[in-house]
């Protein structure tokens, strides 16, 4: 969708923002460019919109090449969301929505109409925020209007100039979470610009990690965190680089281990029985459907009166995350709880139980799987806890 063919921006005074840089956004991918201040990422943004020109080399948009496109169609035809939301301050909210749809021509109750359903989208009501202005929104509603006016035209291509910028670290998570929510829904080909690294890890189906003018590394978050492309890009990332990966390495089936399981509605003295053979301590607790009911400890079994069933000792489970959750969120269920492991669910079907040990195992075999190119569920790694 996105094509830079070896573009350069050189200014008179000598200074090369970008240098030969050649890249391709597929459609419906969302590419981050971080890098510290300074490097060229802002600029290879607002070259793609020719807010900037460059000096030399093409940049096409869906196979057009945009020096030959006029700068304002092409401007009404992608998306621009910048930090602050760049909203007009002498215009509701609704009208800031409806901005471009009426300079292309829509009728004003068409525009505003849909300008309404681009508000109740990200989650704004517009009943209630649409009559306001920019002043009276906080920044994350602001953020949010700004999102929602870049959509408006249902641009193809969306460019986003450190759009979470200018919020507090909680309620940026939760513009991260709700952005990436809506791009699952409308699929448009995004190219975001963050200084934050954590933000690129988290938000880049790929990313590209900028030097001085030009990109050191582009590949998915998890190739880049494991397998930095140059000394450059392994300090940019971090020292706690591994830690950056528990956010983009998914629970995957082949990273659980299956705990003794023991029925709700089954005798405590027999499930006991089980559990002493087993030398097991604890059992995951199941319905009959095989839905996750909670844990027992094998100890309440072995003490439990004649004739108690193991639904009236179970215990609830505080602990769990769904299938294809990030490593990290199991971690940090594991250290919210202090469990020394995580029920892992798919729907309401209990799967499998992740240790610290395991969720160690299953970082290391997704690092060993981008270096040699293997499928994860084929790397061995040695257990930490065998003998």
């Amino acid at each position: 969708m996105i094509r830079f063919e070896r573009v350069t921006k050189r200014y008179g005074d000598g200074t090369t923002a970008v240098e030969e840089l050649s890249l391709d956004v597929g459609e419906g991918e969302l590419v981050t460019l971080v890098g510290p201040s300074g490097c060229g990422k802002t600029t290879t943004l607002m070259m793609v919109n020719r807010l900037i020109e460059p000096t030399s080399g093409r940049i096409l948009v869906n196979g057009e090449d945009i020096a030959r496109t006029d700068p304002v169609r092409l401007r009404r035809g992608i998306g621009y969301v910048i930090q602050q939301a760049g909203l007009f301050p002498h215009r509701t909210v609704l009208d800031n929505t409806a901005t471009v749809p009426a300079l292309l021509g829509w009728k004003r109750s068409r525009a505003r109409a849909h300008a309404g359903d681009l508000l109740e989208m990200v989650g704004l009501d517009p009943k209630t925020y649409g009559p306001r202005y920019p002043a009276q929104l906080s920044g994350g509603q602001r953020q949010r209007v700004g999102v929602a006016r870049a959509l408006a035209a249902d641009p193809p291509v969306l460019l986003m100039d450190e759009p979470f910028g200018a919020v507090d670290p909680v309620v940026r998570e939760r513009l991260q979470s709700e952005f990436l929510a809506l791009q699952a829904r409308v699929r448009k080909t995004v190219l975001l610009v963050t200084h934050d690294i954590e933000e690129a890890v988290r938000m880049g189906d790929r990313m590209a990690v900028y030097g001085q003018g030009r990109i050191e590394q582009f590949d998915a978050p998890a190739a880049v965190l494991g397998a930095p492309a140059t000394p450059y890009v392994a300090r940019f990332v971090g020292a706690d680089r591994g830690l950056k990966r528990l956010s983009v390495t998914p629970v995957e089936a082949g990273d659980l281990e299956q705990p003794p399981l023991v029925r709700v509605a089954e005798p405590a003295g027999r499930a006991a029985a089980r559990l002493r053979s087993d030398g097991a301590r604890w059992a995951v607790v199941l319905d009959g459907d095989g839905a996750l009911r909670g844990w027992v400890a094998a100890t309440a079994l072995a003490e439990a009166d004649e004739g108690t069933g193991v639904g009236e000792l179970t215990r609830r489970m505080e602990a769990w995350v769904p299938m294809g959750a990030p490593l990290r969120q199991a971690f940090s269920e594991m250290l919210q709880y202090d469990a020394g492991w995580v029920a892992v669910l798919e729907g309401d079907t209990f799967r499998g139980v992740l240790t610290p040990a395991t969720l160690h195992e299953a970082l290391r075999r997704s690092i060993e799987s981008d270096a040699t190119g293997r499928d994860r569920g084929a790397v061995e790694v040695d257990s930490v806890t065998s003998a």
